[in-house]
Protein backbone atom coordinates (compact mmCIF):
# COMPACT_ATOMS: atom_id res chain seq x y z
CA UNK A 1 0.00 0.00 0.00
CA UNK A 2 3.30 2.27 0.44
CA UNK A 3 3.94 2.10 -2.67
CA UNK A 4 0.98 3.55 -3.86
CA UNK A 5 1.25 6.65 -2.10
CA UNK A 6 2.83 8.46 -4.31
CA UNK A 7 0.88 8.17 -7.17
CA UNK A 8 -2.45 9.02 -5.04
CA UNK A 9 -1.35 12.43 -3.88
CA UNK A 10 -0.93 13.71 -7.97
CA UNK A 11 -3.76 11.79 -9.06
CA UNK A 12 -7.19 13.98 -7.48
CA UNK A 13 -5.17 16.99 -9.12
CA UNK A 14 -4.88 14.90 -12.65
CA UNK A 15 -8.43 14.25 -12.59
CA UNK A 16 -9.81 17.70 -11.89
CA UNK A 17 -7.38 19.34 -14.70
CA UNK A 18 -8.37 16.44 -17.35
CA UNK A 19 -12.45 17.26 -16.72
CA UNK A 20 -11.70 21.05 -17.11
CA UNK A 21 -9.20 20.59 -19.58
CA UNK A 22 -12.61 18.51 -21.32
CA UNK A 23 -14.69 21.58 -20.90
CA UNK A 24 -12.85 24.25 -21.93
CA UNK A 25 -12.80 22.02 -25.30
CA UNK A 26 -16.43 22.46 -25.61
CA UNK A 27 -16.16 26.25 -25.86
CA UNK A 28 -20.14 26.53 -26.54
CA UNK A 29 -20.96 24.70 -23.38
CA UNK A 30 -22.17 27.44 -20.26
CA UNK A 31 -20.89 25.92 -17.14
CA UNK A 32 -22.12 26.56 -13.66
CA UNK A 33 -19.06 26.55 -11.45
CA UNK A 34 -20.43 26.08 -8.49
CA UNK A 35 -22.13 22.64 -9.56
CA UNK A 36 -18.86 21.68 -11.54
CA UNK A 37 -17.48 21.84 -8.38
CA UNK A 38 -20.25 19.74 -6.52
CA UNK A 39 -19.80 17.07 -8.77
CA UNK A 40 -15.92 17.32 -8.82
CA UNK A 41 -16.30 16.53 -5.29
CA UNK A 42 -18.81 13.33 -5.52
CA UNK A 43 -16.35 11.76 -8.45
CA UNK A 44 -12.98 12.30 -6.18
CA UNK A 45 -15.11 11.00 -2.92
CA UNK A 46 -15.73 7.99 -5.57
CA UNK A 47 -12.38 7.38 -6.35
CA UNK A 48 -10.82 8.35 -2.59
CA UNK A 49 -9.11 5.03 -1.41
CA UNK A 50 -8.24 6.09 2.18
CA UNK A 51 -11.05 3.71 3.51
CA UNK A 52 -9.40 0.98 1.86
CA UNK A 53 -6.01 1.20 3.16
CA UNK A 54 -7.07 1.60 6.60
CA UNK A 55 -8.72 -1.41 6.62
CA UNK A 56 -6.60 -3.29 4.65
CA UNK A 57 -3.78 -2.09 7.38
CA UNK A 58 -6.17 -3.23 9.88
CA UNK A 59 -6.42 -6.58 8.33
CA UNK A 60 -2.46 -7.60 8.08
CA UNK A 61 -2.58 -6.65 11.51
CA UNK A 62 -4.99 -9.13 12.48
CA UNK A 63 -3.43 -11.64 10.23
CA UNK A 64 0.07 -10.96 12.15
CA UNK A 65 -1.78 -11.05 15.30
CA UNK A 66 -3.55 -14.73 14.21
CA UNK A 67 -0.24 -15.55 13.46
CA UNK A 68 1.04 -15.44 16.51
CA UNK A 69 -1.23 -17.35 18.27
CA UNK A 70 0.17 -20.57 17.22
CA UNK A 71 -1.51 -23.89 15.77
CA UNK A 72 -5.16 -23.93 14.26
CA UNK A 73 -5.29 -20.63 13.08
CA UNK A 74 -5.57 -22.02 8.93
CA UNK A 75 -9.58 -21.25 8.14
CA UNK A 76 -9.05 -18.00 10.10
CA UNK A 77 -6.44 -16.73 8.43
CA UNK A 78 -7.97 -17.66 5.11
CA UNK A 79 -10.83 -15.88 5.80
CA UNK A 80 -8.71 -12.75 6.93
CA UNK A 81 -6.81 -13.22 3.28
CA UNK A 82 -10.35 -13.32 1.55
CA UNK A 83 -11.00 -9.62 3.66
CA UNK A 84 -7.67 -8.76 1.95
CA UNK A 85 -8.06 -9.35 -1.48
CA UNK A 86 -11.98 -7.29 -1.10
CA UNK A 87 -9.73 -3.74 -0.12
CA UNK A 88 -6.98 -4.74 -2.67
CA UNK A 89 -9.69 -5.36 -5.69
CA UNK A 90 -11.61 -2.36 -4.64
CA UNK A 91 -8.47 -0.74 -4.51
CA UNK A 92 -7.85 -1.47 -8.11
CA UNK A 93 -11.30 -0.75 -9.52
CA UNK A 94 -10.89 2.76 -7.82
CA UNK A 95 -7.04 3.32 -8.88
CA UNK A 96 -8.09 4.84 -12.20
CA UNK A 97 -4.24 5.15 -13.12
CA UNK A 98 -1.73 2.32 -14.66
CA UNK A 99 0.73 2.44 -12.71
CA UNK A 100 -1.46 1.94 -9.19
CA UNK A 101 -3.07 -1.18 -10.90
CA UNK A 102 0.61 -2.15 -11.77
CA UNK A 103 0.82 -2.54 -8.04
CA UNK A 104 -2.68 -3.75 -7.67
CA UNK A 105 -1.68 -6.94 -9.67
CA UNK A 106 1.50 -7.27 -7.51
CA UNK A 107 -0.36 -7.05 -4.61
CA UNK A 108 -2.67 -9.41 -5.75
CA UNK A 109 0.06 -11.68 -6.80
CA UNK A 110 1.44 -11.72 -3.21
CA UNK A 111 -2.07 -12.40 -1.66
CA UNK A 112 -2.16 -15.59 -3.52
CA UNK A 113 0.79 -17.03 -2.54
CA UNK A 114 0.00 -15.79 1.27
CA UNK A 115 -3.25 -17.90 0.36
CA UNK A 116 -1.64 -20.70 -0.91
CA UNK A 117 0.65 -20.39 2.78
CA UNK A 118 -2.30 -21.03 4.58
CA UNK A 119 -3.62 -23.61 2.35
CA UNK A 120 -0.53 -25.62 3.11
CA UNK A 121 -1.24 -24.83 6.64
CA UNK A 122 -4.76 -26.36 6.64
Amino acid sequence: MASIEPYEQGRVENIRRRIEDGLANLKTVEVDRGRLEQEMIYYIEKLDISEEKQRLANHLGYFRETMAEGHGQGKKLGFIAQEMGREINTTGSKSNQAEMQNIVVKMKDELEQIKEQVLNVL
